[in-house]
């Protein structure tokens, strides 16, 4: 039990902080509808946020929005080895299962981190460590993770990555096509890796799975399986991986949830029950 009650200015002010960070920039009216707080008390709080460093106005626009100091909250937090160490156990469990070593990785900005990995140094070509970042768009656990966030995450992630130039994005620039994947991955409950990419990476020699790692409509991470070409073809693991590999993810998920529930935190921003 706490030893005194929780300071609710303070409380007030993290949330608001909170939501802008979400926002990315946000208006006092948006602010008020996301907290239900009066204006006059969101007003005070963005001003001593912006006195403080952490909160900037564009008085052309009327919108506030964070600064890089923001990041200084988060220098003693590292999201993907906090993830893959509630993952680790279940996953060395499934690699025992199937024979074939996972990764799980989360998204970070314009591309997928690994969180953990259950390759053995020196396996399946390359060893992926986590913190290994790699592209979105053309990888299994990219396209899972993309295909089941919610429209409105797509869209964001999807406008961020087209702004970037190179191959690994253009797809972002190919609506049409790129939503005839992700329908396609939604409809059969997984994804693959890229052809293309497994040729580049991997001389071809190796490819991938993926499923998302979600609870309802939030999508924690993803989780493959690595295999490799002429071994295990996609029917094959159709038949006697992608069930067990859903049910990975799904223990992953539950593990998730609970201690996400027990430190009141979430992915995305949203609230915990």
């Amino acid at each position: 039990m706490p030893s005194f009650e929780p300071v609710i200015a303070l409380s007030r002010g993290l949330e608001v902080l909170r939501i802008l960070n979400a926002e990315r920039q946000s208006t006092v009216g948006s602010l008020h509808k996301a907290t239900g707080l009066n204006k006059a008390t969101i007003v005070r709080m963005l001003e001593t946020l912006e006195h403080e460093g952490y909160v900037m106005r564009d008085a052309e626009r009327a919108v506030y929005l964070p600064t890089g100091r923001c990041l200084l909250l988060s220098h003693g937090y590292d999201q993907h080895l906090w993830i893959g160490g509630v993952a680790e156990p279940i996953m060395h469990e499934f690699r025992k299962q199937i024979g074939w070593p996972s990764d799980i990785a989360i998204f970070d900005r314009d591309a997928m981190i690994v969180a953990q990995t259950t390759r053995e140094p020196g396996s399946m070509l390359f060893s992926r460590r986590p913190g290994f970042r790699f592209p979105l768009l053309s990888t299994s656990m990219g396209r899972a993770y993309l295909a089941f966030c919610t429209p409105e995450q797509q869209e964001r992630i999807i406008a961020s990555l087209s702004a970037i130039p190179g191959k690994s994005t253009e797809l972002a620039r190919q609506p049409k096509k790129l939503a005839q994947l992700l329908a396609e991955v939604r409809e059969k409950g997984y994804a693959v890796m890229d052809e293309g990419y497994s040729q580049h990476v991997f001389d071809g020699r190796v490819w991938a799975m993926g499923v998302p790692v979600r609870e309802g409509d939030e999508v924690y991470a993803s989780i493959n399986i690595m295999m490799l070409n002429g071994v295990v073809s996609l029917r094959d693991a159709e038949k006697t991986f992608l069930k067990p590999l859903q049910a990975t993810a799904r223990r992953i998920a539950e593990a998730l949830s609970d201690k996400f529930r027990a430190t009141l935190w979430a992915p995305g921003g949203a609230k915990a029950d």
